[in-house]
């Protein structure tokens, strides 16, 4: 049954790539024993973090290290990339993450995850260490890329992540930014870490869960799809030439932007949260997968649900390739690709 096809785990290949990382010219803070009260960091909780302790090269202890995770849709209307949003404003010490070379390059789906190894490369380059807190943030925009990058951090197994709410509001309320070009980071040997598969599923597994849907005796697994409602209805374009819009069998339609605060583009607080998962009748005590078109967004509903304490964290995955992979994958002729009609 889907059930079962869920729980296995997603195997990965090992992949190289040439990876693009950065760092300001700033030296890394170096902190005393810091821990954060939530996966969820403020602006002012960040910013204190940050001014414990002026920048040094001679301590020893963890420290807390902000990760630009920007990243725009192919289809952005001023073509930005996220190095170059890095490069024009930042967190003072922050690194740069690029979600588009930190990903399996072998694969045809734009951002499946990558090896252990390659991981452990790329955190390498980025001169971190296991035992760095990390705090993502995305761009002016508001929250969008951070989760994945963030959700990529924890299932490789790094021990201490958090997602900064926001980075519009950090520039608002007049924290210090840096702006420049950049340089490569001191290298560092980054461990090859355990991969945690329970939390990713793949095109096979959600296929069997999609053929299931309303046969008797299925699991009734949920899937939450992030995108907008019109590429879910099957009524608006994808933003990928030829790809067909429409949504995965039985999947329930949530954008992700009616899970952030409409003015600063924020995760909106518990009660909310709540409300809108009950209202789309998201049902806590079931598995939940949630999708989006490459595996991004979908991650932003997971981080509300986390935010919410939503339904058992060990019930939630994200399907890693997304509608990219279904669309190229999945037909309308075998039922799998379903539109609302008009």
């Amino acid at each position: 049954m889907a059930l079962a096809a869920l729980r296995r785990a997603t195997p990965l290949t090992s992949t190289s790539s040439r990876l693009l990382f950065a760092r300001t010219v700033h030296s890394p803070i170096k902190m005393s024993q810091r821990s954060f009260s939530s996966f969820l960091v403020s602006p002012k909780e960040l910013s204190e973090a940050l001014s414990q302790n002026a920048p040094t090269k001679i301590s020893t202890a963890p420290r807390v290290i902000p990760l630009c995770a920007s990243w725009f849709m192919p289809n952005d209307p001023q073509k930005r990339t996220g190095l170059q949003v890095f490069k024009e404003k930042r967190v003072p010490w922050a690194r740069f993450f690029d979600l588009d070379a930190v990903k399996d390059d072998k694969s045809p789906y734009p951002h499946m995850l990558p090896s252990a190894e390659q991981f452990a490369e790329a955190m390498g380059a980025l001169g971190l260490h296991q035992d760095d807190a990390l705090v993502v943030y995305d761009s002016e925009d508001g929250i969008f890329s951070g989760p994945r990058v963030a959700w990529m951090l924890k299932i490789f197994s790094h021990p201490n992540v958090h997602l900064l709410n926001n980075f519009k509001l950090w520039v608002e309320q007049g924290y210090p930014t840096d702006s420049g070009e950049i340089e490569p980071w001191e290298k560092t040997e980054y461990p090859v870490p355990a991969f945690d598969s329970s939390k990713v599923v793949s095109f096979e597994q959600v296929k069997e869960i999609a053929q299931d849907y309303n046969k008797e005796g299925s699991e009734g697994i949920q899937i939450l799809d992030a995108r907008p409602y019109g590429r879910w209805a099957g009524t608006a374009p994808e933003p990928r030439p030829g790809l067909s819009s429409g949504h995965i069998p039985g999947s329930i339609s949530l954008p992700f932007p009616e899970l952030l605060d409409p003015q600063n583009k924020t995760l909106l607080g518990k009660d909310e949260l709540r409300k809108i998962f009950e209202s789309k009748g998201v049902d806590p005590e079931k598995s939940i997968i949630s999708s989006c078109g490459t595996g991004v967004s979908a991650v932003i509903i997971d981080a509300a649900l986390e935010e919410a304490g939503y339904g058992d964290s060990t019930k939630r995955k994200i399907y890693d390739g997304s509608w990219t992979e279904w669309a190229q994958r999945a037909t309308e002729a075998e039922g799998l690709i379903k539109k609302e009609s008009a």
